[in-house]
């Protein structure tokens, strides 16, 4: 580990640098970690594309896996906890994986992807017992290597990341510069990680899983010299628990987490002290204007949303302040992106006009997907200007706002109808916790509106008519959905997102 983190143990011996559920690492204790395993991963064969990767929970481990191999010049890959052995395998055999690093949890169909994809090196954090002639043991595996400072000349590789997509196989894209430090030696990227804002505040708290560039990022700035609390799979009162005890300045969440959080008890939420707080980024999905307005009644100003994707980083961005006074907006686009709306053909349009947003990369690299040039196009309506499926529009003072996607998008009857427009009414009704619409089948108008709709648990049950009632009080009808169908589940991920592509197969597989 470079000298700062000695500096740091040496200032503060007993200061813990990071944590998880089963334990607590002083300065020191990374130190020593992260030289051993540095120095094992530069002695070993990581192939020409030099990329290893992490399936596995949020833990001590995941973070430390991820950074040694940043700092061993590696490009990590990390795979969603989540996938089947097949899935996985599909992520390891196109990245050229050469390492695995694997979790108790993902142990069973960690190793089975290994094999389908011919991965043959592969470490698991597991205890001394579990041991397997298949696998490495974490501590065995980095205990075997030099403690000495490691060569830190060589070049520093961006995570390759894989987004779920809509459709087909997840897109492989490299971290793109807007969120890579880089630099030309692993010890310049230290350098730049030490001055960039992750040095300016204090403890920071992983709320989301690791397999997403948000959460991602709290394993950097360790860093930067600041300590970082990681949680496994989200709890709301466990969230504010930490927060409290541990003086959390910042951390990285999704409108999701702010839904179950709000909808603690008002006395489990007076139990804890969030007054340490002082930057909440949120990003993954558009945050009702509700859920966000009170949220920042109850933490104050610290929200603050980036509007982007893991192809190209953070493209718009805006304060809790700016916010208040733009309510609904993601922002206004941060350089090197320009904002642009064009309609279906691809003409410009004017100030507060929807029609389909673009960005205009400066740098003219836009998006990039590996090994799918066709994508990379696909994305393009001309170089360096490019989508990412959203429907919206510009405000005379430049801030975008998001509609819809194109994707789900549906025409009844000659009539385009923007499902998130119902579905921002919605989730207004206080018996509605979550809601999706989406296009199903219709004889007459060849699609209509279906809102699939989560109710509370409360005494008072609503009804469909009291809710399509309420939506057409607040909105012209025919944008409305037609139905109305009671779910217990819309298959949200943990970064807030759905699949609505999934959510429509049943309504269409007899047409």
């Amino acid at each position: 580990m470079p000298e700062f983190a000695k500096e740091l143990a040496q200032k503060n011996p007993e200061q813990i640098a990071i944590r998880d559920d089963k334990a607590a690492l002083t300065w020191d204790d990374v130190d020593g970690i992260l030289n051993r395993a540095i120095n094992r991963l530069l002695e070993t064969d990581l192939g020409p594309q030099k990329r290893i990767s992490v399936f596995a929970e949020n833990s001590n481990e995941t973070a430390l896996a991820h950074l040694a191999g940043l700092l061993a010049g590696a490009s990590t890959v990390p795979v969603n906890f989540h996938l089947t052995a097949e899935e996985a395998a599909y992520i390891l055999d196109d990245s050229s994986t050469s390492v695995l690093f694997l979790g108790p949890e993902t142990l069973e169909r960690g190793l089975e992807a290994a094999r389908i994809a011919g991965v043959e090196k592969v470490i698991v954090w597991i205890d001394e017992k579990g041991a397997s002639s298949n696998f490495e043991t974490w501590n065995t595996w980095h205990e075997r290597a030099s403690l000495e400072d490691p060569i830190t000349t060589g070049k520093p590789l961006p995570h390759l990341l894989y987004t779920s997509g809509t459709t087909g196989r997840p897109k492989g894209t490299d971290l793109p510069p807007t969120m890579f430090a880089g630099g030309d030696t692993i010890k310049d990227h230290i350098e730049a990680l030490q001055e960039s804002r992750f040095s300016k505040f204090g403890n920071h708290l992983v709320v989301g899983p690791m397999y997403h560039t948000g959460p991602l990022s709290g394993m950097r700035n360790l860093v930067a010299g600041v300590p970082v609390v990681v949680q496994g799979r989200f709890d709301a009162e466990k969230t504010l628990m930490a927060i409290s005890q541990f003086k959390i300045e910042t951390s990285v969440m999704v409108p999701t987490h702010f839904v179950r959080l709000l909808d603690l008890p008002i006395e489990i939420r007076e139990k804890y002290d969030v007054s340490s707080l002082k930057m909440v980024t949120h990003t993954g999905a558009a945050c009702p204007i509700e859920v966000k307005r009170s949220m920042i009644d109850w933490w104050g100003p610290v929200l603050f949303e980036a509007y982007g994707a893991s192809e190209v980083g953070t493209t718009c961005s805006i304060t809790s302040e700016e916010w208040l006074e733009h309510p609904g907006s993601v922002g206004k686009a941060k350089p090197p992106f320009e904002a642009l709306i064009f309609d279906d053909d691809g003409s410009p349009l004017e100030q507060g006009i929807e029609g389909r947003l673009y960005f205009r990369d400066e740098t003219g690299r836009g998006v990039i997907y590996h090994n799918d040039p066709e994508k990379s196009a696909a994305a393009h309506l001309e170089p360096g200007v490019f989508t990412l499926g959203e429907i919206g529009y510009l405000d005379e003072d430049g801030y975008v706002y998001i509609t819809d996607r194109f994707s789900d998008m549906i025409v009844s009857g000659g009539v385009n109808i923007y499902p998130a427009e119902s579905e921002q009414v919605l989730i207004t009704h206080h018996n509605v916790l979550d809601v999706a619409c989406i296009g199903v089948p219709d004889k007459e108008m060849g699609e209509r509106l279906l809102a699939l709709v989560i109710i509370d648990d409360s005494e008072t049950l609503v009804t469909e008519n009291e809710l399509l009632e309420y939506c057409r009080e607040n909105l012209t009808h025919y944008k409305c959905p037609k139905k109305i169908e009671f779910v217990d589940d819309l298959g949200r991920t943990t970064m807030g997102k759905i699949n609505k592509r999934k959510l429509r197969a049943p309504y269409w597989e007899n047409t």
